[in-house]
C-alpha cells in the first residue's frame, strides 16, 4: 500500500515518532515529571507539550492534555491522597495509580500500598466497575494456547488468566499484590528460622543456646507453618495442577519439596524418639527442614513478585495506545447543534467537529475546513500533514492549529488506532515468555527425582538396617528436599536484575528480561528512520540563489512568506533564518495554493515558494534548476523553488539531519555480523539516499504499521532473528512483534511500552552496548544454571545412601541444608560479577 500524502507536494516529508503519551525513560532516583491532566509520566527532555503557569512549567504527554489544564489549571494542580486526605501535587506525585477507571495520588509508597491491599476501605461505597465488554477472552500469560470465556486459572501451570487484549481502565493487578503481601509475610518469618537455625554453623549459637534445643524445634515449627499452610497455598495449587495434567515443572518440585520438608519435620518434632542416633546433629537434635521449607518458599515469591511486575507493564502499551484517543467526541446533530458524546456512541455516518489541540476521535474524511495534522503516530514521519475537504482523517491523529468537520467511516474495532492495538495486543501474547533452561529440563528432571526417591525408600525399606521404614522416609525426604529448586529458582532472575542494573548505568534500560536472552542471538535489525537513525526534527540545509540575488537575502524574502505559513516546514524555514541573524518580516497579501506552494508580498516584492507545478503557474520554468534540486532530493532532502518578482531566484532546501553517531552504529553492527534494515513510512528516494550515506543493507519505504510487522513476520520467516528499533507509535506494533524491541528513550512513549529494552539517550550505539550485555548475561546465566544442576546431581544420589555401603555415611540434615544453601550463595556470586562488566 502506498502512502499518501495530502500536503503541498513540495513539502511532502515525513514525521517522527514524538507522540502523545506518557513518561520518557527515566534512571532510577531521578524526579518524577508528571502531565498532571493524564497522569503519566513526562520525559522532560523529549520536546513535548509544557505551558507556564504561576511561575512553573509544568509538562504533558500531548497537545490534547495540555490545553485542558490551559483552560482549566485549577482543576490539575493537586489531588487528594484517598488514604491519609493530604494534598499531593499532579505533577510531580511519585506515588499513583489507576484504580476502576479512576487516577489516585499518593503522599507516600505506604499509603499506596495501604490502598492497593484494601481499595473498598479508602473508597467507600462506589459503583461496581465496568464488566470487561462481552464476549472477552481470557488466556495464559506462559501458555498463550490457553484461551478461556471466563477468568480463572491455567489448566497447565495454574497462573492467573488475564484478559486477550488489556483495556484502558486496568486496576493494580490482584495477584501481584497477593504476592507481595505473602512475600513479605514469607521473608519476616523466614529470617528469624535461618537465625534460629543456621546460627550455631556460623558461629552464632546464642539464641539456640538460650532457647534449648526443644524450645528451638517448636519455635521453628510455629514460624515456618504461617509460611507453609497460608502463603505457600498458590504454590501447592499450581503443583497439584502440574500433576493433574500430567505437565511436571519447576511447581511440581517446589510442592513435593516444600511439602516433604515439612511434613518430615513436623513428624519429627512431634516424635523425635523414633529417630536413631545416626540422624541427629549437635545436642542430639533431631532432624528438621523447616528453614529450608520457609526460605525457599520466600525466595520463590520474590521471583515471582518481579515477574508479575514486569509482565504488568506489558499492559501498559495497550493503555498508552488507547488513550491516545479521546474520550469524547463532538457531535454535530442534523439541526445543527453540537454535543459532547462519549466515543463509543459514535456511528459511522456521523458529523463531526474537531478543535484546534484535539485528538481526531474516528478514523473518516474532512467535509469543511482545514488544518494541519499531527500524523506521527501512522507514518513515524517529522511534519504535519495539511488536511483539506475530502482528505483522510484517522482516528487518535492530532489537530494542530485550525477547526475541521469531519464525516465519520470507520468507528470502534474498525479504526487504524485499534487495528494497531490490536497487533500490539496479538504480538505481546504470541511472544509468551522464553522458559529457563531449568524449565525445559523440568518434564524429565521432576519424574527422574520422584523415581529416585521412590526407589531409595524401596532399597532402604528392604535392605536398610532397623528401624529400617524410618531410614527408607529420611533418605526419600532428603532426596526431595536437596533436588528442590532453590538455586534453579535464582539463576536467572539473580543474573537479569544484576544485568539490568548495570545495563541502567550505561543508558541500556531492560523491562523485558527475556528480550536480554533473545538479542543474543539477533542476526537482524530493523531501524525506523525518523527519530531513530534523524534528529526527528526538519532543518533548513541549503539555500541555492540565482539570478542577481544573494543567499540571505533569498533566505529571508522565503521566511518572511513562509512566516505567515500554516505549512509544515514554514518553521524550519523561518529558524533557519534567524539562526542566521536575518530579519523576518511579515508578508502582506498571503495566499496558500493546495498542492503547489504559497506566495505573496515581502517588503513590495512579490514572492513564490513551491514546486514546480507553482512555478508553471506564474509561468516560469523551473528546467533551469531541475539538476540542481534532483540532486538535493538524492542526498534525502526536501527542495523548494523561490520566484521572486516574477522571475526564478533560487532554491531552498530542508532536511531531517542523520544523527552523528547512526553511522558508527551501523558499523559496529556489521562487525557484529548483524545485518541493518530500514523501514520508513517516508517516501523511498528520501529513504535511500540516507541508507547509501550509512551503509544500511536492506531499505524499505512507504510503510504503515501493519506493514513494518509484516516485515518483521517476513525476515523471521526467512529464519533471521530479528530486532526492531524505532521511537513512535507506528513503531509499536514492529516493536512487540519482534524477537526483541528496541525504544529509543527520546521517543514515543508507546515505542517504550512494546519494546523489551529502551535506550536512555535515543543513542544508535547503544544497541551495541545492549548487544554485549545480552551476550554476557546468557553466559553468565548458563554458569548459574551449571552451578545448580552441580549441586543437584551429586547431591541427589548422596541423599539417596550411595554412599553408605561403602563409607556408612549418610547425608544429614543439617549438611543437606547447608548444600542446598551453597548453591544459592554460589549463583548470587557468580551473578554479581556482572556489575564490573565493561561495555
Amino acid at each position: 500500500m502506498t502512502q499518501t500524502h495530502h500536503d503541498h507536494s513540495h513539502h511532502a516529508h515525513a514525521k517522527d515518532g514524538s507522540c502523545c503519551s506518557g513518561h520518557g525513560a527515566k534512571l532510577a532516583g531521578a524526579a518524577v515529571v508528571r502531565d498532571p491532566v493524564c497522569g503519566m509520566e513526562v520525559n522532560p527532555v523529549a520536546g513535548k507539550s509544557t505551558f507556564e503557569h504561576g511561575g512553573r512549567l509544568f509538562h504533558f504527554c500531548s497537545e490534547g492534555c495540555r490545553g485542558k489544564f490551559e483552560a482549566h489549571p485549577e482543576l490539575f494542580l493537586t489531588a487528594k491522597d484517598p488514604v491519609c486526605g493530604m494534598d499531593v501535587d499532579r505533577a510531580s506525585a511519585k506515588h499513583f495509580l489507576r484504580h476502576e477507571g479512576e487516577k489516585y495520588y499518593f503522599c507516600s509508597e505506604s499509603c499506596q500500598k495501604k490502598f492497593e491491599a484494601d481499595p473498598k476501605a479508602y473508597l467507600g461505597d462506589r459503583p461496581a466497575p465496568a464488566p470487561l465488554p462481552k464476549g472477552t477472552q481470557y488466556t495464559c500469560p506462559m501458555h498463550p494456547e490457553i484461551i478461556r470465556d471466563k477468568p480463572g486459572s491455567c489448566p497447565i501451570c495454574g497462573m492467573a488468566l488475564e484478559p486477550l487484549v488489556p483495556t484502558g481502565e486496568d486496576g493494580p493487578n490482584p495477584e501481584l499484590i497477593d504476592f507481595t503481601r505473602r512475600f513479605w509475610i514469607s521473608a519476616v518469618l523466614s529470617v528469624p528460622l535461618l537465625v534460629i537455625t543456621m546460627g550455631p554453623m556460623i558461629g552464632l549459637p546464642f539464641l539456640r543456646e538460650w532457647l534449648g534445643e526443644r524450645a528451638a524445634v517448636w519455635v521453628e515449627l510455629v514460624l515456618a507453618t504461617p509460611v507453609v499452610l497460608w502463603a505457600a497455598l498458590p504454590f501447592f495449587e499450581r503443583g497439584w495442577a502440574s500433576v493433574v495434567n500430567r505437565s511436571p515443572n519447576m511447581w511440581t518440585l517446589i510442592s513435593l519439596g516444600v511439602g516433604a520438608a515439612y511434613l518430615f519435620s513436623v513428624f519429627a518434632t512431634l516424635f523425635p524418639n523414633v529417630f536413631p542416633h545416626e540422624f541427629r546433629g549437635h545436642g542430639d537434635a533431631v532432624p528438621v527442614y523447616f528453614e529450608a521449607a520457609a526460605v525457599i518458599i520466600a525466595l520463590v515469591f520474590l521471583g515471582q513478585v518481579l515477574e508479575l511486575r514486569a509482565r504488568e507493564k506489558t499492559g501498559s502499551a495497550i493503555r498508552a495506545l488507547l488513550d491516545l484517543a479521546p474520550k469524547t467526541a463532538r457531535l454535530i446533530g442534523d439541526d445543527g447543534s453540537e454535543n459532547d458524546v462519549p466515543l463509543d456512541q459514535v456511528k459511522a455516518g456521523d458529523k463531526l467537529r474537531v478543535r484546534p489541540g484535539e485528538a481526531v476521535p474516528v478514523d473518516g474524511i474532512v467535509l469543511e475546513g482545514r488544518s494541519s495534522i499531527d500524523e506521527s503516530m501512522i507514518t513515524g514521519e517529522p511534519v504535519p500533514v495539511e488536511k483539506v475537504e475530502g482528505d483522510a482523517l484517522t482516528g487518535g491523529t492530532l489537530n494542530k492549529n485550525g477547526t475541521l468537520i469531519m464525516y465519520a467511516e470507520k468507528v470502534g474495532s474498525e479504526t487504524t488506532l485499534a487495528r494497531i492495538v490490536d497487533l500490539v495486543a496479538k504480538a505481546q501474547r504470541s511472544r509468551a515468555p522464553i522458559q529457563s533452561l531449568a524449565d525445559r529440563v523440568s518434564f524429565y528432571f521432576v519424574p527422574t527425582v520422584v523415581l529416585i526417591a521412590i526407589l531409595a525408600f524401596i532399597a532402604w525399606a528392604v535392605f536398610g538396617p532397623q528401624p529400617s521404614l524410618v531410614f527408607a522416609t529420611v533418605a526419600a525426604v532428603s532426596v526431595l528436599i536437596i533436588a528442590c529448586p532453590c538455586a534453579l529458582g535464582l539463576a536467572t532472575p539473580m543474573s537479569i536484575m544484576t544485568a539490568t542494573g548495570r545495563g541502567a548505568h550505561a543508558g541500556v534500560l531492560v523491562k523485558d528480561a527475556a528480550a536480554l536472552e533473545r538479542f543474543a542471538a539477533v542476526n537482524t535489525l530493523v531501524v525506523d528512520k525518523t527519530g531513530t537513525l534523524t534528529e526527528g526534527k526538519p532543518k533548513l540545509t541549503d539555500v541555492i540563489a540565482t539570478g542577481g540575488i544573494d543567499e540571505n537575502e533569498l533566505l529571508a524574502l522565503a521566511a518572511a512568506l513562509e512566516k505567515g505559513s500554516e505549512h509544515p516546514l514554514a518553521e524550519a524555514i523561518v529558524d533557519g533564518a534567524e539562526e542566521r541573524g536575518l530579519k523576518v518580516v511579515d508578508a502582506g497579501d498571503f495566499e496558500a495554493v493546495t498542492g503547489k506552494g504559497v506566495s505573496g508580498t515581502v517588503a513590495g516584492r512579490k514572492v513564490a515558494l513551491g514546486n514546480p507545478a507553482m512555478m508553471a503557474g506564474l509561468g516560469l520554468d523551473a528546467a533551469a534548476l531541475a539538476d540542481r534540486a534532483g540532486s538535493l532530493q538524492n542526498d534525502g532532502k526536501t527542495a523548494m523553488y523561490v520566484a521572486v518578482d516574477g522571475k526564478l531566484a533560487g532554491l531552498v532546501a530542508v532536511a531531517d539531519p542523520i544523527k552523528a553517531t547512526a553511522a558508527e552504529a551501523i558499523r559496529a553492527l556489521h562487525d557484529e555480523n548483524i545485518t541493518v534494515v530500514m523501514a520508513t513510512g517516508d517516501n523511498e528516494r528520501t529513504a535511500k539516499a540516507i541508507a547509501k550515506r550509512l551503509g544500511i543493507d536492506q531499505v524499505r519505504a512507504n510503510l504503515l504499521p501493519e506493514h513494518k510487522s509484516a516485515l518483521i513476520e517476513e525476515l523471521r520467516g526467512r529464519g533471521g532473528v530479528v530486532a526492531m528499533a524505532g521511537d513512535g507509535v507506528n513503531d509499536a506494533p514492529a516493536l512487540a512483534v519482534a524477537d526483541v524491541g528496541i525504544a529509543m528513550g527520546t521517543g514515543a512513549d508507546v515505542a517504550m511500552e512494546s519494546a523489551g529494552i529502551t535506550l536512555v539517550k535515543g543513542d544508535l550505539t547503544g544497541i551495541v552496548r545492549a548487544r554485549r550485555l545480552a551476550k554476557a548475561t546468557l553466559s553468565n546465566i548458563r554458569q548459574n544454571l551449571f552451578f545448580a544442576f552441580l549441586y543437584n546431581v551429586a547431591g541427589v544420589p548422596v541423599a539417596a545412601g550411595v554412599l553408605y555401603p561403602v563409607f556408612g555415611a549418610l547425608l544429614s540434615p543439617m549438611l543437606a541444608a547447608a548444600a542446598m544453601s551453597l548453591s544459592s550463595v554460589s549463583v548470587i556470586a557468580n551473578s554479581l560479577r556482572l556489575r564490573g562488566l565493561k561495555l
